[in-house]
């Protein structure tokens, strides 16, 4: 927004006593208009319809489509007010039913809209729904599912999403802040590192285990909480992108435990593959959103966002040893992630020359999941 266009304000119409995850209706408009970076009085104004409850993603993107509305059941839930005149018609329609002004454009819910989300990598139609004491408990859970990323490793996709959800609501209810679950999280990584540095790998993978689910839930509960905040994301991105190295140093260390130690030189070219890999990969990463225009590596194509399902990152890695160990073989386990770790790298290291050249060729680089 430039200097010379007026902030866009948010208005609660109405009043609902339902409380989702903790929050009245106006306390969670407020919060995600802050979090969108909305604000100010007077017009331009976006109306939002205390009755219904919806993903923050509607707020950002009404506020961006001045003049529109979105419907459901023909009731408007969310207007774009461009003026008072308008502002004064659209109240009219959300409390009482009114004709919706002359130059609106209304979108119904119903039609099926898609949006694209950058933040969580994924294009959906968002959660928008009314909000009652009897569907409390199932908007509450699209919220949370709303929340998911969409192109994220398969134990965090499949795996523990109910058993985070669960969790997320006891978060919730209790009153625990993202950054108390995250803090929690930390020590069990802490832990588990201890655990596996003396060769107790399931004790060490019970408390990963733990740690790893922790690790979605405070990103799920601040979302759904709109409680999101910098020093969270810091602390949160901080731990998961220092802890994984330390965890297989340590995985290997712990082998002579179990009379299995690799050779010095097996050691060197493990730690080599995995660490080396593991900060390769990262820097391909970044370079992929650097070179175009902030997508993602894994939300080029199609097969990008399957092959993230799998790549060597921790979670993935983790599955790799727990196989191993239930043979009893942890040092073919952390032999296996290095493995696995150089080939992920030359997948990633051949996705960023491709989408170079592509670009070389005239062909913009864009993510499949901005295509309608």
């Amino acid at each position: 927004m430039s200097e010379t266009e007026p902030a866009i304000s948010v208005e609660t119409v109405g009043a609902n006593p339902v409380r989702m995850w903790g929050l009245d209706t106006g306390e969670r408009v407020r919060r995600m208009a802050a979090k969108a970076g909305l604000g100010g009085t007077g017009t331009p104004v976006v109306l939002v319809n205390a009755d219904h409850a919806f993903d923050p993603a509607w707020l950002g993107h009404v506020a961006a489509h001045p003049g529109m509305v979105v419907t459901l059941g023909g009731v408007p839930v969310l207007a774009h007010a461009r003026n008072e005149h308008e502002a004064a018609a659209l109240r009219a329609a959300i409390r009482d039913g009114a004709p919706l002004p002359e130059g609106i454009t209304a979108t119904a819910y119903e039609d099926g809209a898609a949006i694209e989300n950058k933040v969580l990598r994924k294009r959906e139609r968002p959660f928008l729904t009314e909000l009652t004491a009897d569907n409390r408990r199932a908007v509450e859970r699209a919220s949370y599912f709303g929340a998911y990323k969409g192109v994220t490793d398969l134990l965090t996709k499949y795996l523990w999403p109910e058993l985070a959800l669960w969790l997320t609501r006891f978060a919730a209810w209790a009153g625990l802040s993202p950054n108390a679950v995250s803090a929690v999280g930390a020590v069990l990584c802490v832990a588990a590192t201890v655990a596996f540095a003396h060769g107790h790998y399931w004790l060490g993978m019970a408390m990963g285990f733990v740690f790893m689910v922790l690790d979605t839930v405070d990103g799920k509960l601040a979302r759904c909480t709109i409680t999101s905040s910098k020093f969270g994301d810091v602390l949160d991105h901080g731990i998961d992108l220092v802890h994984p190295p330390f965890w297989w140093w340590f995985w290997a260390t712990g082998l002579a435990t179990w009379g299995l130690a690799l050779s010095d030189s097996t050691f060197w070219w493990v730690q080599g593959a995995i660490v080396g890999g593991y900060v390769l990969q990262r820097l391909i990463e970044g370079a992929f959103i650097a070179w175009f225009g902030g997508i993602h590596i894994h939300v080029w194509e199609r097969f990008d966002s399957r092959f993230r399902l799998i790549t060597a990152r921790r979670n993935p890695n983790m599955v790799v040893l727990f196989v191993a160990l239930l043979f009893g073989r942890p040092d073919i386990g952390i032999v296996a992630v290095a493995v696995w770790t150089v080939l992920s790298c030359a997948v990633h290291l051949v996705r960023l020359v491709q989408a170079v050249a592509q670009q070389r060729s005239g062909r913009p680089v864009t993510s499949w999941l901005a295509q309608g």
